[in-house]
């Protein structure tokens, strides 16, 4: 898990916190969506299938940043849409960092070149750029040419400014062991980013394309194939090892969609960013009124190909912090990627 120590440490007290509270619900990250609109057409993604309307409101800033403090989560992925299409995306940034809650910004990276001086380099933020192959793959993927060296260029720029970056990836059906080698090895090695963070697709309900994405023995059998030969342990991997262990099959785990919350312009969405029954304005209410036990493999048939991050990175942090053994495999991992 590359990690940087200080986070770890931070996240590891918070949930050492709500252990001492007697919590059985809360949350780790918030995704916090300020807008829907963007400046991209991807085939996986469903956001810009909003009215005209909708694709043309902006979550004020003071509505963001305090529905994060509402509820209390240590980290925050701002994504949408494409959030820096918001005019105040700088000012929501800054706002968090001075609380100091770790911000992940989720990018296409257009617009990062051109919006990157209104950001300052620090700790607690990280520009999250996505990227889902190499160059033909990811312009594919995005349904736009050009997109993945103008990424490659901000990555380029923003680590040359002192900023963190992190990539998420996104693999499909279509994708092979090799694809997701190809494409980590050159985040890894040759970019030289901070972490990466890696997901199986989930058949969003909204997307343009639901012909590609993964079923379970498809994702652990990917995964097992692609992390084989001591990739796994070589590229620097958002994800603690429990969840590394869940996509390739060595483990199972429920899912816990309570952990990584949405919060978008409708509100807090139920019961994750996936899947939409509803919206409520308020986190305690999302958390009290849900019933979060129909939800999961086996008991939703919405769920049952389902092992995104947003679900499952959750239930195997928790399973880390409640086991020894694997608290200190995970201390391991940190401090060694921290050494490199």
């Amino acid at each position: 898990m590359a990690m940087p120590l200080r986070q770890s440490i931070k996240v590891a007290t918070y949930l050492a916190e709500q252990k001492i509270r007697r919590r059985d619900k809360f949350p780790l990250i918030v995704e916090l969506e300020p807008l829907f609109a963007c400046n991209l057409k991807c085939e996986g993604c469903g956001k810009i299938q909003h009215p005209a309307g909708v694709l043309k409101q902006r979550m004020p800033v003071a509505q963001a940043v305090g529905a994060v403090l509402e509820s209390g989560a240590p980290m925050v992925s701002i994504a949408g849409g494409e959030p820096l299409m918001h005019p105040q995306i700088d000012e929501i940034v800054r706002q968090l960092v001075a609380k100091r809650k770790y911000v992940f910004l989720c990018t296409n990276a257009l617009l990062m070149r051109k919006k990157m001086d209104k950001f300052t380099p620090s700790p607690y933020f990280a520009f999250a750029v996505h990227i889902d192959g190499l160059r033909e793959r990811h312009d594919e993927s995005v349904a736009k040419e050009g997109v993945f060296d103008e990424a490659v260029e901000a990555i380029k720029e923003a680590k040359r400014r002192g900023f963190r970056v992190t990539t998420n990836s996104t693999f499909f059906n279509t994708d092979t062991p090799q694809t997701i080698v190809e494409v980590l090895n050159f985040l890894n090695d040759d970019l030289k980013v901070d972490e990466m963070m890696i997901s199986p697709a989930y058949a969003y309900e909204k997307a343009p394309d639901q012909d590609h994405f993964l079923g379970v023995e498809q994702t652990r059998e990917l995964f097992r194939k692609a992390f084989s030969g001591g990739n796994r342990a070589r590229w620097r991997l958002n994800h603690s090892p429990l969840f590394l262990d869940f996509l390739e099959g060595k483990v199972d785990f429920p899912c816990t969609a309570w952990a990584i919350p949405n919060y978008s312009l409708f509100g807090w969405q139920r019961p994750c960013y996936l899947m939409s029954d509803g919206y409520v304005p308020t986190y305690r209410e999302l958390i009290e009124k849900t019933d979060w036990d129909k939800y999961g493999r086996g008991k939703d048939p919405r769920c049952d190909n389902c092992m995104a991050h947003c679900g499952y990175e959750p239930t195997a942090v928790l399973a880390t912090m409640g086991s020894l053994k694997e608290s200190l495999r995970a201390m391991r991992e940190t401090v060694s990627s921290n050494r490199e």
